[in-house]
Order: C-alpha cells, then structure tokens, then sequence
C-alpha cells in the first residue's frame, strides 16, 4: 500500500485502488468511482418531521460528485447503498435536482446496491436511470455491498457504518472519516453530507486511512 498526493493507492483483490480525500474510491481499471452512504434527501426528511435543518444538501452532494466525475473522467458510478434516505426524499425539490442533474450526464452508467435506508424510502425515480442490484453484486474480484460484515464471494466494497477515526494528543482530539481496509472486505466513509460518523476500532488486519477532506492519510496509533 502506498499513499499518493492527496489520495492513497491501495491494492487489494490484485487491483488498484484510489482512497480519495473526497471520501469515495476510484477503480481506475473499469473508470470507476464507488459512493457509500449519499443519503439523499436527509434533510429534507429531517425537515418533514419539524426539525429546523439546513437546505441545499442535494445540490452539495451533486456538486461534490460532480467535481469528482470531471478531476477522474469516470465513465461508472457504482452507489453502495442508502441512496435516499427515507420516503420525503422523493420531495419534488430533491427530485427536481437530481433529475437535472442527470440530464448533464446521460452517458454515465448509474448503479445502485441497495442498503436498508433504500428499502424503506423506494427505489428511486426510474427517470434517473440507475440499475438497481441487491447485495452482494459481484463484479470483476470485487463484491460490492451495502453492509460490511455480509458473506460475499470476493473482497468486499461497504458502507453503511460511516466509520470515523479519532486522531488524539495529550491536549485534544479530532474525528475524521476514514477507510477501513481489511484482508477481506473494505468499509468506506459515507460520502454524503449531514450524514456524522460512527467511530470504529481498529480490528485484526485493518488498515486505517483518514481522510481531511484535502489527503488522505494512513493513521497510526
């Protein structure tokens, strides 16, 4: 494993891997960007329910993947899961976004695993088109899945957990999102914003990659 400017190399399964700052992985071989954990329209969902949230995260995770399309020249989009976060995020606002959003790029291939939050808010406007695959959804070594500790033939690509990491001194401490990279299976941080983060322990095997939004860093503790 090896880190580069900005973002770190990994190879596992016999492929290289990108671990990039912008917390999504980039599989160069099949021009590949993997997303966990978008969770559109979360807000929106925390807003039907009263509580007094900010706007435009739709339109800040668009431009996020977006940015991330163009710096890479991805052909592919392969969602881990938790596309929508429950039923309000097919609010016309978060629609309408998407939607639009879709009609720049109506070559790129869209492919959704779905993950718990994405049975219970629906699947997503057939409109977008986006393939939808239940997990495990094998694809060259790789299984890419929404929950980490499934049985899946391959080395697992996951989300569901947001893992953070806590970087800590004598004098203060800092939680950042981080990739957990196993002998088996990888856990990536959830991409979307207004998502948190659960902070995780190193197990038997683990690599730790934090990420500070600008590099990404191994961490050592």
């Amino acid at each position: 494993m090896s880190a580069g400017a900005g973002h770190a190399a990994v190879e596992v399964a016999g492929e290289r891997l990108l671990l990039l700052p912008e917390k999504a992985v980039y599989w160069p071989a099949r021009e590949m960007l993997v997303i966990a954990d978008i969770h559109f329209g979360k807000a929106a969902s925390f807003r039907a329910l009263g509580v007094p949230v900010p706007r435009g995260t739709t339109t800040e995770n668009l431009n996020a993947l977006d940015a991330l399309i163009e710096a890479h020249g991805a052909r592919e989009v392969m969602f881990l899961g938790d596309f929508l976060h429950a039923r309000a995020a097919h609010a016309s606002s978060t629609q309408q976004a998407m939607l639009a959003w879709r009609h720049t790029r109506p070559d790129l291939q869209l492919t959704l695993v779905r993950g718990n939050h994405d049975r219970h808010a629906g699947d997503p406007a057939a409109a977008l088109g986006i393939a939808l695959v239940d997990e495990p959804h094998a694809s060259g070594p790789f299984a890419f899945c929404h929950h980490p500790d499934l049985d899946a033939p391959g080395y697992a690509l996951a989300g569901h957990v947001h893992p953070a990491w806590v970087l800590a001194t004598r004098f203060d401490a800092l939680r950042l999102p981080c990739f957990v990279v196993g002998r088996r299976r990888m856990i990536l941080p959830s991409f979307g914003s207004f998502t948190g983060g659960h902070v995780v322990t190193r197990e038997a095997g683990d690599a730790i990659y934090v990420t500070s939004g600008e590099t990404v860093h191994a961490a050592v503790r």
